[in-house]
């Protein structure tokens, strides 16, 4: 049987040498292990193989989870779907948000926030592909979106998240990354403190990494297949 500490040895070269094809520095980009679903044992398994960045999707889960390992030094990422009433508790155990993709929810975040914590890292999901069934902001609202939330106390923007449409085209991956990578770039001509994008999966790295993205968010890759109970809130 792989063990999950393998599982990352093998992740980390795959970025390793899509950073050296791209002509990048392997520092610029950071491994996010996406736990959904996994137990707080794998977690430790694989935090003691070296990984501190873990992102979650379900919240009750992910604080299941957060108070079982709070003696280790861990980053936490929330990158599921925000609902109002769940703000709270994301404000004030997550260390990042990927997926603000509305004021309302950014005024909710900075309102809970507590003070005695850093300012909660911030990524505005876009719907790159406009897909009509998916999460995220249009390319033409992210700019003034950025502009409202970053005047917001106890937060800070640090880029922009998205999960392009489905494809195994490499060259379609490779479209839909360069947007967000360009949409980036336009952003950074008026708010240049921007320095994140989070994209990439199990099954894209390579060209995320291609296209310039500094957060890779894999699970499947590190953990193996998922299996689904009954899906948490």
């Amino acid at each position: 049987m792989i063990s999950i500490a393998n599982n990352l040895t093998q992740v980390s070269t795959a970025i390793t040498d899509a950073c050296l094809s791209a002509n990048r520095s392997i520092d610029e980009v950071q491994l996010l292990a996406v736990s959904k679903t996994r137990t707080a044992a794998q977690l430790r398994e694989l935090h003691c193989a070296g990984q501190v960045h873990f992102g979650e999707n379900y919240l009750q889960e992910a604080l299941d989870k957060i108070a079982e390992l709070s003696q280790l030094p861990l980053i936490w990422h929330f990158i599921g779907p925000i609902q109002s009433n769940k703000t709270r508790a994301i404000a004030e155990n997550f260390n990042w948000v990927h997926s603000v993709d509305r004021l309302k929810i950014a005024k909710r975040l900075a309102e809970q926030r507590p003070g005695h914590l850093p300012p909660l890292n911030i990524c505005i999901q876009v719907n790159i592909s406009a897909e009509a069934n998916k999460a995220g902001c249009s390319i033409e609202e992210t700019a003034a979106l950025i502009g409202q939330i970053s005047q917001l106390p106890q937060l800070k923007v640090r880029g922009l998240m998205a999960i392009p449409r489905a494809t195994q085209v490499t060259v379609e991956q490779q479209q839909a990354f360069a947007a967000l990578a360009q949409l980036l770039s336009d952003c950074q001509q008026q708010y240049p403190s921007l320095d994140t994008l989070s994209m990439g999966m199990s099954a894209d790295i390579v060209p995320a990494i291609e296209q310039g993205a500094t957060i890779v968010r894999v699970g499947t890759a590190l953990f193996g297949p998922r299996i689904y109970p009954n899906t948490p809130a």
